[in-house]
């Protein structure tokens, strides 16, 4: 199967079953994934505290494409990376039924690991209303190279001529 942009959530998460290999379960020893529209609200019911408490004892704000995005925190001990708040090196993630969507659809051990990340980044992450976000996927892409279906910079914002404003700086807001 192909995964596009507009693939439904439902076929990505069955591309993406829960699997505790070295390969998916590196992303949890080094960093952690972003919270999606919802994940806040299901971490806070699992963990039975508001969503308060739970970003002030368990979240971080970082930002991405121009987006402040909310995290589970990192422990780094000194270092730029580290394990995910959550992750137990014995028995996996703490929060599994609740946690965030970048994490249930981040695939190490699958030769389409890196086009979930895409989905997920053009899904939730761009803001396609942002010049700013743009201009930062147009450096993901040349950087990477990793394209999807729908996710290219002409597919993301289809007027060119607005395309080339942005890219130049023409529009800044």
């Amino acid at each position: 199967m192909q995964i596009t942009k507009n693939t439904p959530l439902k076929e990505i998460l069955s591309l993406a079953p829960a699997c505790s290999c070295n390969k998916c379960s590196h992303g949890c020893k080094v960093g952690s994934g972003f919270l999606a529209e919802g994940d806040l609200s299901k971490l806070s019911s699992f963990l039975k505290m508001s969503e308060e408490k739970v970003k002030e004892k368990y979240l971080e704000e970082t930002e991405l494409f121009n987006r402040k995005l909310l995290r589970p925190r990192i422990e780094r001990n000194g270092k730029p990376y580290g394990k995910c708040v959550f992750f137990d090196p014995e028995k996996g993630c703490r929060v599994h039924p609740a946690k965030p969507l970048q994490c249930r659809v981040a695939m190490g051990c699958k030769e389409y690991a890196e086009e979930l990340m895409v989905w997920f980044m053009l899904n939730h992450i761009i803001d396609v209303n942002d010049p700013q976000s743009i201009r930062e996927y147009a450096q993901y892409i040349k950087s990477s190279g990793k394209v999807i279906s729908g996710g290219s910079l002409k597919e993301v914002v289809s007027d060119e001529d607005l395309l080339q404003k942005i890219l130049n700086y023409e529009v800044l807001h």
